[in-house]
């Protein structure tokens, strides 16, 4: 029997995203829990770490974004088909995979001078981490080998905040722009993100 998923998170892309990702992908069902800020102080206190995501497989609960995200891919195939580009894959979502926090970390700051000045740490950190992906990766239209695999999801997901955040930042570079097309050609991904909620993160 097949095991039984569901993800909680709040309505939000967000951390969860690219285990939602992985499932479209792979055409597994899933539930797809989304929370309210409303409900969510009541629900914290259940919540094994204090924090979502939070994945049940079959009565057990995982937390944590990054080990949610890596096991949903080994268990549907999307991790990679060796130990090698296992790695690969898992190097190039701890390289890139701390955009994201920075990114977030924006949306909480008043004060306009401290706003700045970490906009400009993120501005320098996104040109040094597009960078060093785009001259390690392959020119296959994939970060590891000929498909789709979790790297380029996680990557896909953090490309798209970082667009919303600086229009035209990937046309500086095509390799990395080749993944985030080939990823938006998948058709089961394409159905996704055509129904997908709009939401601010």
């Amino acid at each position: 029997m097949a095991p039984k998923y569901k993800l909680t998170y709040f309505n939000a892309r967000g951390r969860a995203e690219p285990a939602r990702l992985l499932f479209v992908a792979a055409d597994v069902e899933f539930e797809d829990v989304r929370v309210t800020f409303e409900e969510w102080p009541a629900l914290k206190e259940t919540t094994p770490m204090g924090g979502l995501p939070t994945l049940e497989v079959d009565g057990v609960t995982l937390c944590q974004s990054l080990a949610i995200a890596r096991f949903v891919a080994r268990d549907v195939g999307l991790a990679g088909k060796s130990n090698l580009e296992q790695a690969q894959a898992d190097m190039y979502v701890d390289e890139i995979n701390e955009v994201l926090p920075k990114m977030g970390g924006l949306m909480f700051i008043t004060d306009e001078a401290v706003k700045a000045e970490k906009m400009k740490e993120l501005d320098e950190m996104i040109v040094t981490k597009y960078s060093k992906l785009e001259k390690l990766i392959g020119s296959t239209g994939y970060m590891v080998g000929n498909r789709i695999l979790w790297c380029d999801l996680v990557f896909f997901n953090i490309a798209f905040n970082v667009e919303n955040y600086k229009p035209g930042t990937l046309e500086n570079y095509p390799k990395l722009a080749k993944v985030v097309e080939n990823v938006k050609l998948n058709s089961r991904i394409a159905a996704y993100l055509a129904g997908r909620p709009e939401t601010p993160f």
